[in-house]
């Protein structure tokens, strides 16, 4: 049973219909995901659904008695209130009440007092109690400070008090827009079994491809102002999308095609202009709107020159240590970086990766060891923080400085035609900055970067606002690149698809390259459980709590689960290695072409590379 229908709604910007006579019902109890390129109204759709935004034509219908919370991608701004006054301004005029009974209740003097009195009577004549206990109850669950102020708490931090707020009404439709922005590896699968347990409907907009497939029933694809309802996990979607496109850009052919022979004829048809068929003349202007319609999805096509080949060895880092404010980031890190590495780095918010960059990067000293750099090294470095943008410079210039044309891979390429292939059309390049969009001004950030001769790529967060197609064609130049990557991102598939090797903040100083990706490190035993103790400690009001206690409780239980699973991995690893044993020393193995021993050879190494992993957590564990 539907509790939202949208019905032949049309929505449009000026010049621009982002929706276009789309219907969608959403029942009771559905996880959906919107998905589709930036620009293509996933943020449209939930401002309608709540109600915030208004269609140019076509009906909303809400289900009596619906109540609606949204999540933003913006942060919380209320930064000299408290994490209590936040999460209670949900409830407007009753928050109010009591937020204010709540701050007057950590003051003794007798004027507070006093006033205690009268704001209990005014919450009790509003049934305010119940509504108190909610806050409290999320603020537990969520394991927020509620008397700390939001101008002292970090990025992840301020999310889950976002999380917090938009829940602390307990709606029947829960609408969340990128809710995976500004949180850490451990903080999103998190926020995953926060969805999964969630009792209501949900209606959620993300680029984070495993959160998408872990959640989502349905995917609802938005494209060119048309809605499309695929009832089935994410990976299903994209083989059933790929199927559609085929057949949709089969049709395209054959539209062009008629084009094309309405077009020759139409110039034949000058010439007897007097006794032309109108109607044929009318059907060719049908096509022509048509095609001008029919808007297709600009591709993000980038190219990399990789200037002049590094050194073998690109980055040597011999028994590094560094603090920072007391707190120990790297002790006694080694690490050596070849050309052709994909190295990334992984680790929750504040665990010192950015820290890391730097010290590879000769912009920050380690506070004891050494690091050594490579031969011929042209690095390129793309900074989160956009600090590298002026607001006020035109996209083309930026790129260009001034200049009509940029050079790539000693080719002259218009400065139009470059921005084009990063989907900037001519407007755009000459617009400034400051009307870009997150995603775009990202976008532009790696417009930069690939303009450039590099042989050492340095990427901090680079997938933060892109959406999937962008984070896919990115993944494939990154493939296809032959220079060296250092990469820190929170996106575990980007990470899964990218890396050779992880570099993995574990807690306490401690760094450890893994072989492989994001799922290799944790099928390995990899776990951020000391990091969860630190963080909770860092809570102010939290040390020494009966919380506290049991969250070391709990972590010391998932490292006693990982104890107990390694002997099994062990085991049937190194049984995989005996069988590639024997299967080298049969006597027809050498008859195999020199592709299929490789892909043997390359079989043990990484088995062998995993095993020894392996053991080492054994003892660290043990």
């Amino acid at each position: 049973m539907p509790i939202i229908t949208l019905k032949n709604l049309t929505l449009a910007f000026g010049t621009n219909v982002v929706l276009n006579q789309i219907e969608l019902s959403i029942e009771r109890g559905e996880r959906l995901c919107l998905t589709g390129y930036n620009g293509s109204g996933k943020s449209t759709l939930i401002r309608l659904i709540n109600n915030q935004i208004q269609p140019d034509e076509g009906s909303v219908w809400r289900d009596a008695g619906l109540t609606i919370s949204t999540l933003d991608q913006d942060l919380p701004s209320f930064m000299d209130s408290t994490v209590y006054d936040v999460v209670a301004s949900e409830y407007s005029e009753t928050g109010k009440l009591l937020a204010l009974f709540h701050d007057l209740t950590s003051s003794s003097s007798s004027e507070a007092m006093k006033k205690i009195g009268t704001l209990q009577a005014k919450i009790d004549a509003i049934d305010g109690w119940a509504i108190g206990h909610r806050i409290d109850t999320i603020l537990d669950r969520m394991k927020l400070p509620p008397n700390k102020k939001l101008s002292e708490l970090s990025g992840g931090w301020l999310k889950r008090i976002a999380i917090a707020r938009s829940q602390v009404i307990e709606p029947d439709i829960w609408l969340l827009d990128e809710p995976t922005n500004h949180l850490d590896i451990p903080t999103i699968e998190w926020l995953e079994s926060v969805l999964l347990n969630y009792a209501g409907t949900i209606v959620f907009v993300s680029h984070d491809r495993q959160l998408m497939q872990s959640v989502a029933t349905s995917i609802i694809d938005l494209d060119r102002g048309s809605v499309t309802r695929w009832d089935c996990d994410y990976e299903t979607f994209l083989v059933r999308r790929e199927q559609a496109r085929g057949v949709e850009a089969t049709q395209n052919k054959l539209f062009d095609d008629k084009l094309k022979k309405e077009e020759a004829w139409i110039r034949e048809g000058i010439k007897a202009r007097r006794t032309r068929n109108e109607g044929r003349v009318r059907a060719l202007e049908a096509l022509r709107n048509e095609r001008q319609q029919r808007r297709s999805l600009g591709k993000l096509k980038i190219e990399v020159d990789s200037g002049r080949a590094s050194g073998k060895i690109v980055k040597e880092l011999v028994g590094v240590s560094k603090s920072y404010d007391g707190e120990l980031l790297i002790d006694d890190f080694s690490l050596i970086i070849q050309r052709g590495d994909r190295v990334g780095l992984l680790g929750p918010n504040g665990c010192g990766k950015t820290t890391l960059l730097n010290i590879l990067l000769e912009k920050d000293k380690p506070d004891r060891g050494q690091v050594l750099s490579g031969t011929k090294l042209q690095p390129a470095y793309f900074d989160q923080g956009r600090a590298q943008l002026n607001d006020n410079q035109s996209v083309s210039d930026y790129i260009s400085e001034g200049q009509d044309f940029i050079t790539i891979k000693d080719k002259n390429v218009h400065i139009v035609s470059y921005l084009n292939s990063f989907m900037f059309n001519a407007d755009q390049s000459r617009s400034p900055i400051r009307t870009l969009s997150g995603g775009e001004k990202n976008r532009l950030l790696l417009a930069k970067l690939f303009s450039l001769p590099t042989n050492l790529l340095v990427l901090d967060e680079p997938t933060n606002d892109l959406d999937v197609e962008s984070l896919e064609l990115l993944e494939e130049l990154l493939i296809d690149y032959k220079g060296t990557v250092l990469l820190v991102s929170h996106d575990r598939t980007f990470m899964d698809n990218i890396v050779s090797s992880l570099v993995v903040f574990e807690g306490n100083g401690r760094v450890v390259e893994y072989v492989g990706g994001y799922n290799d490190w944790q099928s390995s035993g990899g776990v951020f459980y000391r990091d969860d103790i630190k963080k909770q400690m860092s809570i102010p009001g939290e040390q020494g709590t009966h919380e506290f206690r049991k969250r070391a409780k709990n972590a010391q239980r998932k490292q006693d689960k990982k104890l107990e699973q390694l002997p099994e991995k062990i085991e049937s690893l190194e049984s995989q290695i005996e069988k590639l044993h024997e299967r080298m020393s049969d006597p027809l193995f050498f008859g195999l072409v020199n592709l299929e021993q490789k892909q043997v050879y390359a079989e043990l190494t990484k088995a062998e590379e995993n095993l020894a992993s392996l053991y080492e957590r054994w003892e660290e564990l043990g």
